[in-house]
């Protein structure tokens, strides 16, 4: 990826026993997991799971009461040049909006010992290479949100964290990042990334940390979590949902509507639901194995862990 020599192998976050407290609210609740390196690792959770509050401790911006958040076996404050270590997008938004962006990156290479010529590699990388000298107070969120990615890669780190990396990009710079993160994990790079989209976590993360209420709830592969969400369930196209639901019921099988033209059937192998369809007269145009989507099998695990009602200031802050 760069002229350096590569200092992504091997290298793992580690999470033990973390505990944060804000005065009544428990942000983080004995929480223990393992960011690997060679994936990307997906943190999800809903508002006020302790998500943030997790990576400020990492990033040695909050002070836990108690347990460890280690990268590479030492914590973030015991690191001589951080940035060499550990690259993170936390806040697009926390630039002076009157340096230019390749003042910004220079800024922060000095202060890490960085070669001034990574500044460019980095601008380049990021697509802002014909924007390095303007001020970064007229960029749209979309080119900050790069500018935070450069920044991040800026000392060729082993650990990468980004919090909502697609945020403010368009298309373009979304099929970007997925690439961006996927050579990053290739590379044999940790790469922990916190996001609301399913979806895109679907297509990009190898691995998920699900969290609620500050404790873990699933340490699982994309794949695994799907799979057990998915179940044995058998999904039915047809254009006589009614009849296939009543012919199914009557079984003692579990249909729901998935869609318009899909049931989808619990309880049954697919070879019995084509039976039953075919004896009733039922016609269908297809029957496969149910895949449940990530936000499905998401929203199935966090469901007793959504906190409803208003928040308060000190709630805001364990987010």
């Amino acid at each position: 990826m760069t002229e350096f020599s590569p200092r992504g192998a091997g290298v793992a976050i580690e999470v033990r026993g973390l505990r944060k407290r804000y005065r009544s609210t428990v942000a983080v609740d004995d929480l223990s997991f393992t960011v690997e390196p060679g994936m990307v690792t997906g943190f999800v959770g809903p508002n006020g799971a302790g998500k943030s509050t997790t990576m400020r401790i990492i990033l040695g911006l909050d002070a836990a009461d108690g347990g460890t958040a280690l990268v590479g076996g030492r914590p973030y404050r015991a690191l001589a040049r951080p940035l060499r270590t550990v690259g993170a997008l936390l806040d697009a938004s926390a630039v002076h909006p009157g340096r230019s962006a390749r003042n910004h990156l220079l800024w922060l290479a000095q202060s890490n010992a960085v070669p001034s010529r990574r500044v460019d590699e980095v601008l380049d990388l990021a697509g802002l290479a014909a924007v390095g000298k303007r001020t970064v107070g007229g960029f749209s969120l979309g080119m900050r949100q790069r500018l935070g990615i450069a920044a991040a890669l800026l000392g060729d780190p082993a650990v990468v964290i980004f919090d909502e990396p697609i945020n403010g990009l368009d298309i373009d710079g979304i099929q970007w990042i997925r690439g961006l993160l996927r050579s990053l994990a290739d590379e044999g790079r940790a790469v922990l990334i916190s996001s609301h989209l399913m979806g895109e976590l679907e297509d990009s993360a190898d691995h998920l940390l699900v969290i609620g209420r500050g404790r873990l709830l699933a340490d699982t592969s994309v794949r695994d979590l799907v799979a057990r969400a998915s179940g044995d369930r058998v999904a039915v196209r047809t254009g006589m949902r009614t009849e296939a639901m009543t012919a199914l019921a009557d079984t003692g099988a579990l249909t729901t509507i998935a869609d318009g033209e899909t049931v989808t059937v619990a309880g049954l192998p697919i070879e019995r639901v084509v039976a039953l369809l075919t004896h009733h007269g039922v016609t269908f145009s297809g029957v496969s194995a149910h895949r449940a989507s990530l936000e499905e099998a998401y929203m199935e695990l966090t469901r007793d862990a959504i906190e409803f009602g208003a928040v308060e200031r000190d709630e805001r802050a364990a987010r």
